[in-house]
């Protein structure tokens, strides 16, 4: 195992990769993970990092301590907002660092356990894929808490996901969904009865996926996002078409198949 440091070593925000597979760890648990402005700039950092790196195939983001995945920013970071100029620049600084996670190059799984909230939820939703144990809760009850809002984008993210009946549900009400409620609203695609459950099957999850065609991915990642943008064009595909059945790895594919063997993916 190897331990990738894009910025300085940060003991609250954890950040290791093997066989593939980077591990980002939220570890701040005596606060349910809260965070501060600093492990938002982490987060980015290591996205850039991933970015950078092809041997990584793909990355579990999860939190410390069993009682939440992220319950959020840490309110005390809002003490020193003043101002019109604060107000925008937090959350202006927010859609970078939900975006920069949102178009990682590699598919990214949010392993949720417990209070699922707030920020900790906006990241979440960023993620392409959410597996959860039957303990979480997820939800914005900013308007019963602070009194501030989301950004558009983020809402729409949420919208996305669960849809807007449920999303004006939750952010109206401040109430939170359970395990339960958020796979049926289609916020999770798994629950797993315990967190050794949920652990198991993010790890088996991740190796699978590692295993997988890095250009396969990362053309139904493009392409998934370019649809969020809107109705798909003739001819808007063709980089992403071309990229895939001019690879190296699309030869090898057709080649291990006729040979009956397992694919060697290099993402060339």
């Amino acid at each position: 195992m190897s331990m990738l440091s894009p910025g300085a070593t940060d003991p609250e925000m954890l950040f290791t990769v093997a066989d593939g597979i980077a591990r980002v760890v939220f570890n701040r648990p005596r606060a349910m993970n809260a965070f501060t402005y600093a492990m938002y700039d982490r987060l980015v950092e290591i996205c850039e990092a991933v970015n950078a790196d092809p041997a990584i195939r793909v990355m579990l983001l999860s939190g410390a301590g069993g009682q939440a995945f992220a319950a959020g920013t840490d309110i005390s970071q809002f003490r020193n907002m003043s101002g019109r100029d604060d107000a925008l620049a937090y959350e202006e600084h927010m859609d970078r660092v939900f975006s920069t996670l949102e178009t990682c190059r590699v598919p990214t799984i949010a392993v949720i356990t417990g209070a699922v909230t707030g920020g900790g939820a906006a990241i979440a939703s960023c993620c392409d894929i959410r597996i959860a144990s039957a303990d979480m809760r997820f939800g914005f009850p900013i308007a019963r808490t602070l009194g501030n809002c989301l950004s558009v984008r983020t809402i729409e993210r949420v919208v996305a996901l669960i849809g807007e009946a449920r999303t004006r549900q939750i952010l109206y009400s401040s109430e939170l969904m359970d395990a339960d409620q958020a796979l049926a609203a289609g916020f999770v695609t798994q629950i797993l009865p315990d967190h050794a459950a949920l652990e198991a099957r993010a790890e088996a999850l991740a190796a699978r996926i590692a295993q997988n065609a890095p250009l396969t991915l990362s053309a139904t990642k493009e392409a998934l996002a370019r649809l969020r943008a809107g109705p798909a064009k003739p001819g808007a595909d063709d980089d992403l078409i071309l990229r895939c059945y001019l690879s190296d790895d699309f030869r090898e594919g057709m080649e291990a198949f006729l040979a009956k063997r397992k694919p060697r993916f290099r993402g060339q």
